[in-house]
């Protein structure tokens, strides 16, 4: 039989390496992994990366000297077997075990020793390792982020750091063209799931336990879509009224595409994305969904190469951010974001505002948002856009939660509720 934290090992390298996303690592993995192992290899992949901080902190001092770039594979192993020991319920025995026998398989039978050594020395030198971890580590986030998180939010930065170490809720979003949240509920109460209305989204739903989207009702037909409560938010704010030409920018995967749409079809929609394989994805939400939209690839940066001068009513910048408001969903953002990436999205962020605003009608409305909770992607970037923009001017986001700023509105991740989010409304002049 496969050992499966073999297969995680490979799948955690070169995320550990930087070369690609964890999601990447394991579409890769996908077609060969057997179906019984897929719920370990995504506990294993997923923690070690969630607590990869504190993993590492316990891990280097049990080491001689440091693994070479080539092994990288047997350092996500030890990350592996650690996490076993301190996040799972497999006996210790069987994890180190496991643990060890997972180096035959990677062709590093050398590494057998190491790994038993490394394990066993935890165990045995625990409250140690512990006692030495600084608190970056022990909050399992990169230090440079704890700074950024504490400058910006001081009375919320344990709160914040709580909910980024825990699993997001499985949120749906009911398909209101198809029947109501009500009506939903009953049907998933049928199919013996446990399932919550929203407290944010009027067609958000919160299941207790997350299961496959098979097991999902109606999910196949296009019924209920998986979205975030935070993000079903963007739809409300833009408020789509019949006969108007939108712009969703940025559009990828199209689950905000989808939600105006349900909100309101009898518009005139053109989803925009830079990335050809990313812009398929909206076609098969929409397909799913069974809803239309004009797609179209192009760089919002450059609306002269695929803009037809016929101005917008609405536009939805959802913009390209560090995504650090969903950590909790994809914690392999605390090993590949560094400083300096936070400062190149604000700065694509504001190239993007500026080359879309004169694409908006006058008297339109542009809503901005990013799944971040750093000011530099949000706040000081509209602050920044309305200073340098002739008549933009904001418009108070009305909803009776979280922290409302001068520009716009911040929510922080949620433990059992939302991700983190912000959201910024503007209009335009109307002469």
């Amino acid at each position: 039989m496969k050992n499966t934290r073999t297969t995680a090992a490979r799948v955690l390298a070169p995320v550990l390496l930087g070369e690609y996303t964890l999601d990447e690592g394991l579409r890769r993995a996908a077609a060969k992994t057997e179906p019984r192992e897929r719920a370990l290899l995504r506990e294993l992949c997923f923690g070690v990366c969630r607590h990869y901080q504190e993993l590492d902190g316990l891990l280097v001092p049990l080491l001689s000297k440091p693994l070479k770039a080539r092994d990288t594979d047997v350092r996500a192993l030890l990350l592996i077997g650690l996490y076993q020991l301190r996040c799972m319920r497999v006996p210790d025995h069987a994890a180190v075990d496991q643990t060890v026998s997972a180096c035959a398989p990677l062709q590093k039978a050398w590494a057998r020793g190491l790994v038993n050594a490394v394990l066993r020395a935890y165990q045995s030198r625990t409250a140690e390792l512990e006692a030495g971890l600084k608190r970056w580590q022990r909050v399992s986030h990169p230090a440079w982020l704890v700074d950024a998180l504490t400058a910006a939010w001081p009375r919320d930065i344990d709160a914040i750091l709580a909910a980024n170490n825990v699993p997001g809720p499985l949120t749906l979003r009911v398909n209101a063209t198809r029947g109501s949240r009500d009506a939903w509920l009953a049907r998933a109460a049928a199919a013996g799931l446990d399932a919550q209305p929203g407290a944010l989204a009027p067609d958000a739903v919160v299941l207790t336990r997350a299961v496959d989207v098979n097991e999902i009702p109606g999910f196949a037909e296009g019924e209920v879509s998986v979205q975030d409560e935070a993000a079903q938010l963007a739809a409300r704010l833009l408020d789509p009224q019949p006969g108007e030409r939108i712009l969703d920018a940025c559009a990828a995967p199209g689950g905000k595409t989808g939600h105006l749409l349900e909100r309101c079809n009898n518009i005139d929609l053109l989803a925009l994305d830079a990335q050809p394989q990313r812009l398929e994805r909206v076609r098969d939400n929409l397909a799913r969904l069974r809803l239309q939209a004009t797609l179209r690839e192009g760089d919002a940066r450059e609306p002269q190469a695929w803009w037809d001068g016929k101005a917008f009513d609405a536009i939805l910048v959802d913009a390209p951010c560090s995504g650090t408001g969903v950590m909790r969903r994809h914690p392999d953002i605390k090993l590949l974001r560094r400083p300096a990436q936070i400062r190149e999205a604000s700065e694509l962020q504001a190239r993007i505002l500026d080359a879309l605003w004169p694409l908006l009608r006058p008297g339109g409305r542009m809503l901005y948002a990013t799944c971040s909770v750093l000011p530099a992607e949000n706040e000081d970037t509209i602050a920044a856009f309305v200073e340098r923009t002739p008549g933009a001017r904001v418009t108070p986001v009305e909803l009776p939660c979280e922290t409302h700023l001068p520009h716009g509105l911040q929510l922080l991740p949620a433990i059992g509720g939302h991700d983190g989010f912000y959201y910024a409304l503007l209009q335009k002049p109307p002469h």
